[in-house]
């Protein structure tokens, strides 16, 4: 599965900021505006830059974790016998796939935390109660990044064994489906994802704000990243597992190509049915996914911050 305001601002940003203080919860929110239209239109590109730079870093570390994750969620294997897939498959189809979620991820950390802090910024200006207006823009975020879904629905199919001889690449996969299928069929598996990237977007930034308040301010640069990878890191694992039942969900959808879309209750019986009944069962490569989420929103939020220091200061 899926995001603003800064715990540390730099001089300039102080001058053009003000805090708003509502019960424990501190929020930024800009000062009457002095600046040019063209001075606040650069400064709101700055959290699109951020967040995108922080995906960037996140998928060239975490891909192959990531394709093993997948294959248990597809198979509902256990841990060794998904390395064991990967492994006869060799090294050539390890970053097999890598392109849409680099594209995907990058572009929708950029809306996640653009949108967020777009939407964000107008709500608390109208005095709307913080932690409303922090739901709200993460719901709105959520639902933009689900347009970018065409990507993970070529991942999908790409990281598919049964699909490795059908398309080439991403290019090969995309023309295939927009020829045979129609742009609907990109769409596949759209529910889950909605369901999916709204809530824990809002559940996202309102944890890390909390966090941020509460965590011990630290005045060295490399303890800061430290604190900033463990928060990122533990909000991510948290939020990946709770959802993790619609990421099943969405990749039990996805690996059909063509026929009806079905819808998500029916998708949940079919998977539970394969499963011996056992929602337990929906956890095959939970561990690994922890695992995953710790080091991606770990990666994300800290890379995050560093961006944000070297974009505004």
């Amino acid at each position: 599965m899926p995001h603003d305001p800064k715990q540390e601002l730099c001089e300039p940003q102080l001058l053009d900021k003000s805090c708003l203080s509502e019960g424990e919860i501190d929020v930024m929110i800009p000062a009457p505006s002095l600046q040019s239209p063209q001075t606040c239109t650069v400064e709101h590109w700055k959290e699109f830059l951020c967040g995108g730079g922080s995906a960037f870093c996140n998928i060239l570390i975490s891909y192959p974790l990531n394709k093993l994750i997948f294959r248990q969620m597809m198979h509902g294997v256990e841990t060794m016998s998904a390395l064991h897939q990967l492994r006869k498959e060799g090294l050539v189809f390890l970053y097999r796939g890598m392109l849409p979620p680099l594209m995907q991820r990058t572009l929708s950390m950029s809306l996640m935390f653009g949108i967020y802090d777009e939407c964000l910024q107008p709500l608390l200006k109208h005095d709307v109660n913080p932690y409303a207006a922090k739901s709200i823009a993460g719901i709105v975020a959520g639902c933009v990044e689900a347009t970018l879904m065409p990507f993970e629905r070529v991942q999908t199919l790409l990281i598919h064994p049964k699909f490795h001889q059908k398309f080439k690449n991403t290019a090969d996969a995309s023309r295939h489906i927009a020829r045979y299928y129609g742009i609907k069929e990109f769409y596949r598996g759209l529910g889950p994802i909605l369901l999916r990237n709204g809530p824990s977007n809002a559940m996202f930034f309102i944890i890390r704000d909390e966090m941020r308040m509460r965590l011990p301010k630290q005045d060295n640069v490399f303890y800061q990243s430290v604190q900033h990878f463990l928060a990122g890191a533990s909000i991510g694992a948290f939020l990946s597992t709770l959802f993790y039942p619609l990421n099943v969900i969405k990749i039990a959808m996805q690996c059909q190509l063509g026929g009806p879309h079905r819808t998500i209750a029916y998708e949940f019986r079919y998977v539970l049915g394969k499963r011996d009944w056992k929602f337990s069962n929906f956890y095959h490569g939970a561990l690994l996914n922890i695992s995953r989420a710790f080091l991606s929103w770990g990666i994300i939020n800290a890379s995050y911050e560093i961006f944000t220091k070297l974009i505004y200061c």
